[in-house]
């Protein structure tokens, strides 16, 4: 087996089919099904179903592509990380947060990074389930990680600081004329949340619970954003990361007490690079916690 074949079994389950994968990756079609074949032969399974609308990953083949995912991941940050000189480093970086936390401070940091090293590639992602961002951390895929918890080791757990959260009220809520909400103020209120399996809303039901108020849902959505924009109209309250509150919203969002925070965790790759290293250094310069920013009558 070899990394030439596990990439063309990527690129055959992206594509649908061989063919469109050799074109995808400018290689023969020949050649690519004879890799393929052997792959599978070496393999000694099925990696691949032919159906109606094209090729489709086996269950075996699907379980094998998620590794092979892996080791093309850290062959190509080996061979970034070999070829990389100063500023010459040049790859992808793969950079996930758990949802709503890094809004503000992120593209500050990823600005620094490109600067730095202005060939790299970067990908960014949110992620709402804080399962599905440790799995992902477990398996290598990523290079950095901002989540409120993790059982890494502190090698590759770095505190960044502590995200406090805000309640978002309507254009003229009465509790916009508090400094600080005391959230047992907001009994009878509806509220909008998100998705059931997603850490932002763990943490809101803890809080409803911990202050014995009725979890009265008026809607769910899947974005921050949204929740911010959906309360700002009068549809509902919510309670975001204060980083996430988008500009122009902030007259609108109020801390609360008790306070809520939760810790800003940056979980980096095991072996991490100058890539990662560098991320890490711009991430530990910008403030993490602003609630003062919203405090105040308007």
């Amino acid at each position: 087996m070899s990394l030439r074949q596990f990439e063309y079994a990527l690129a055959v389950a992206e594509a649908g089919s061989v063919t469109a994968a050799a074109e995808l990756l400018h290689v023969a079609q020949p050649s690519m099904s004879q890799q393929i074949r052997g792959l599978e032969r070496d393999l000694g399974v099925e990696l691949f179903a032919r159906t109606p609308t094209g090729l489709v990953p086996t269950v075996v083949g699907r379980a094998f592509l998620r590794e092979a995912e892996v080791a093309v991941s850290a062959a190509r940050r080996a061979r970034a990380t070999a070829r990389a000189g100063a500023e010459e480093l040049e790859g992808e970086l793969v950079v996930a947060a758990q949802m709503g936390f890094g809004t503000r401070q992120l593209p500050g940091a990823l600005s620094g990074l490109r600067r730095r090293f202005p060939r790299l590639e970067v990908t960014v992602f949110e992620e709402p389930s804080s399962a599905e961002l440790d799995r992902l951390c477990r398996r290598g895929v990523l290079n950095l990680a901002l989540m409120a918890a993790c059982e890494r080791t502190p090698a590759d757990a770095h505190h960044l600081g502590d995200e406090e959260f805000v309640v978002v009220l309507g254009a003229g809520h009465r509790q916009l004329a508090a400094d600080r909400v005391d959230l047992r103020e907001l009994d009878g209120e509806q509220w909008v949340r998100f998705d059931r399996d997603s850490a932002l809303d763990g943490v809101l039901l803890n809080v409803l619970r911990d202050n014995e108020l009725a979890p009265t849902t008026v809607a769910r959505v899947s974005q921050t954003a949204t929740a911010v924009r959906w309360a700002a109209h009068g549809l509902g309250v919510t309670l975001v990361p204060a980083s996430a509150v988008p500009h122009g919203y902030e007259h609108l969002v109020r801390p609360v007490t008790p306070m809520v925070t939760q810790p800003v965790i940056a979980v980096v790759r095991a072996g991490a690079g100058p890539a990662e290293t560098t991320l890490l250094e711009f991430l530990r310069k910008e403030t993490w916690s602003e609630p003062a920013f919203f405090s105040g009558v308007s």
